[in-house]
């Protein structure tokens, strides 16, 4: 039997608008400069490789500025979810990554999001 798969879910305060922030998470152009390899898209389906691996994600929800979400092709119950939104409080834009991962690996799926969110923070010119 596989192991558990787990959802989780990442915050992280950027100072980029909240259009500038969904531009790199939506864009293939911006995705291979932090997130992918090389990204393509089409008809609704984005196209990621990493080290020669490749996956497929339909999109499922996708609301310029503000949420972009993902469903694995080869994973029938896991998604990608970007959200985007400003903080009542300061006023920063805020981007809340949801994922999966297996059970016990929580901690090292939150070490690699912050380290690709320190890739897009460069990519962004922050």
């Amino acid at each position: 039997m596989p192991p558990k798969r787990v959802k989780i879910s990442c915050e992280f305060v950027l100072r980029s608008s909240p259009a500038i922030v969904y531009q790199f998470i939506a864009e293939p152009d911006c995705l291979i400069r932090w997130f992918a390899d090389d990204c393509n898209i089409l008809d609704e389906v984005y196209y990621f490789e990493w080290n020669g691996a490749k996956e497929a994600a339909r999109i499922v929800e996708d609301y310029e500025e503000e949420l972009l979400k993902l469903q694995w092709e080869d994973y029938e119950d896991e998604f990608l979810q970007f959200s985007v939104y400003r903080s009542e409080v300061t006023s920063a834009t805020i981007l809340e990554i949801t994922c999966f991962c297996d059970k016990g690996e929580e901690q090292e799926e939150t070490r690699f999001w912050e380290t690709k969110i320190q890739d897009l923070k460069r990519a962004m010119g922050e």
